[in-house]
């Protein structure tokens, strides 16, 4: 999956916005100002860092090569995502749509409502 269509994933979600706040080689997406999804473009394979529900990050990581915990991010709420050809498309939109729910889930009521409901 190439990061254009990824982007147009990731803007398709309710307040979403990017940008790059550590330079150009980084693309951030954050819903109401939270980053969920953290890009590194200058990487190959390309990474990501997601947030992730705890118990589910390291769920993930004992059961897929790519997921390993998150680089230069606390780890037990970020994975670092290796988007090599052997991860599913489908799966990845899967993780991204995680990382949009738990960032979404830690935002005030009334915004988390609007968000999710």
């Amino acid at each position: 999956m190439d990061i254009e269509k990824i982007r147009k994933y990731c803007l398709s979600k309710k307040e979403v916005t990017e940008d790059s706040p550590f330079g150009e080689e980084h693309l951030a997406f954050r819903v109401c100002e939270k980053i969920f999804a953290l890009f590194s473009l200058d990487e190959i394979p390309m990474r990501v860092n997601l947030k992730c529900d705890p118990e589910y990050a390291i769920e993930l990581r004992e059961h897929r090569e790519q997921i390993i915990p998150g680089f230069h991010m606390n780890k037990k709420h970020w994975n670092t995502v290796i988007l090599d050809n052997n991860l599913p498309t489908n799966f990845f939109l899967e993780l991204l749509d995680h990382a949009y729910e738990v960032t979404a889930k830690g935002l005030p009521k009334k915004v988390r409502d609007r968000l999710l409901n």
